[in-house]
């Protein structure tokens, strides 16, 4: 399938769901690297990768799916059932549909809980994997998202994601940042978020990052709402092959907060494996 760079275009992954995906290809003929693949969080889409392209599109080639239900992917019901591994069949099916082997994997939030997951479970896909403000699981948020799914009925998307902004992205970003991510984050469709958001208690990582084979570079701040760096460190150790990074922030989406910190943390530690 030939993909056009940055347009968005789509992939069928199941017979209900096409995933969107955005392609940016700036590399040069004669130098091959292979792709990156970026996922995102929760109430995102590709987009939320944006500020991450410059830095890595000269050496790979960078895909930006929507995950199932966000973006330009097929809005997914209410009462749709997401499975955690589901989300990583999706993303195998995609690199099988785009013809890709083996890929560099860049995970935000939850999209790094994903990537981790990718890497524990299919190995032979995934070179490096680049986990950034990702929790190793999501049990503690069983009472936070029935909270959170209340107010996405009653008030509406847009009035959620503005409720929970400052402890998302911190206190660093400029008002027009925060409005751009509002904006973003807020297209999201509410059956999406209401389908999603009671999965998510259910996600953990905690079994699978210790088969991690993979390079793998944790990124977190002092301040992360998700978890201290104590916690972080304590299960970042447990994957064989790993680095943590830790950036002075309040955010705990730092993949948002800090794109060019974090890009140019991933793209020298991707330039150092040979893939």
């Amino acid at each position: 399938m030939h993909l056009k760079t940055a347009q968005v275009s789509k992939v069928r992954v199941s017979d209900d769901c096409e995933l969107a995906v955005r392609v940016d290809d700036y590399v040069r003929p004669w130098d091959h690297k292979a792709p990156v693949l970026m996922l995102h969080g929760l109430a995102e889409s590709g987009e939320a990768f944006r500020s991450w392209v410059p830095h890595l599109a000269l050496q790979h080639v960078v895909i930006r799916p929507d995950l199932r239900g966000y973006g330009d992917s097929t809005p997914m019901a209410d009462d749709y059932a997401y499975r955690f591994d589901g989300l990583g069949r999706d993303i195998i099916k995609l690199l099988d549909e785009l013809a890709l082997d083996r890929v560099f994997l860049v995970g935000g939030k939850i999209g790094g809980t994903l990537a981790m997951h990718l890497a524990a479970r299919y190995p032979e896909r995934v070179i490096a994997v680049a986990a950034v403000g990702a929790p190793v699981s999501l049990t503690s948020f069983s009472e936070r998202a029935p909270t959170w799914r209340g107010q996405i009925r009653e008030r509406g998307v847009n009035w959620w994601v503005r409720d929970t902004t400052v402890g998302r992205l911190g206190t660093s970003l400029p008002p027009a940042a925060i409005e751009w991510w509002v904006n973003l984050m807020s297209k999201t469709p509410a059956s999406t978020l209401e389908a999603f958001l009671k999965m998510v208690p259910t996600v953990d990582a905690t079994k699978d990052v210790p088969h991690i084979q993979c390079p793998t570079v944790v990124i977190t701040t002092t301040g992360s709402g998700l978890g201290s760096v104590d916690t972080v460190k304590a299960w970042q150790q447990t994957i064989p092959n790993s680095v943590l990074e830790v950036l002075p922030a309040d955010s705990y989406h730092v993949a948002a907060t800090h794109p060019d910190e974090c890009a140019a943390i991933v793209s020298r530690y991707f330039a150092g494996i040979a893939g």
